[in-house]
């Protein structure tokens, strides 16, 4: 089956490279499945999971947010952070999922800023279900 470069690059360096035959996320617009020969498009990404098949296996890379760049025979995802399944720290995501939600529940408090605590519960719980594969 014919194959298209991936690669997920964050501002700290890459962190997944590799050929697959489908790449499938979520962008600003809606889910988006890429298969090679696609056409060329740029998309800003959501908060959420990359989905990366390759025959009977699937990789799962976390993002918070980017760009989407496909040309026909590559994908390039630009994000703010990336990190691959195997590498997510669970009990640091769930401590900060912790910590979003307590923000939250401070709204009475004037020095909260509410759209950053929601963004972080965002990633925690993104981060969280990538690790956990339940995508």
């Amino acid at each position: 089956m014919k194959t298209i470069k991936v690669s997920v690059v964050t501002p700290d360096g890459p962190v997944y490279e590799s050929d697959v035959e489908m790449v499938s996320t979520k962008a600003q617009t809606g889910e988006l499945g890429i298969l090679p020969g696609h056409i060329p498009m740029v998309a800003p990404l959501q908060i959420g999971a990359v989905r990366l098949k390759n025959g009977n296996n699937t990789e799962f890379v976390a993002v918070s947010g980017g760009f989407l760049e496909v040309r026909p025979e590559q994908v390039t995802i630009l994000a703010q952070s990336a990190e691959k399944s195997s590498e997510i720290d669970v009990e640091r995501a769930m401590r900060a999922k912790e910590r979003a939600e307590q923000r939250l529940r401070e709204r009475q408090q004037e020095n909260i800023d509410f759209k950053r605590a929601e963004l972080a519960l965002q990633r925690a719980i993104n981060r969280i279900s990538v690790a956990q594969r339940r995508i």
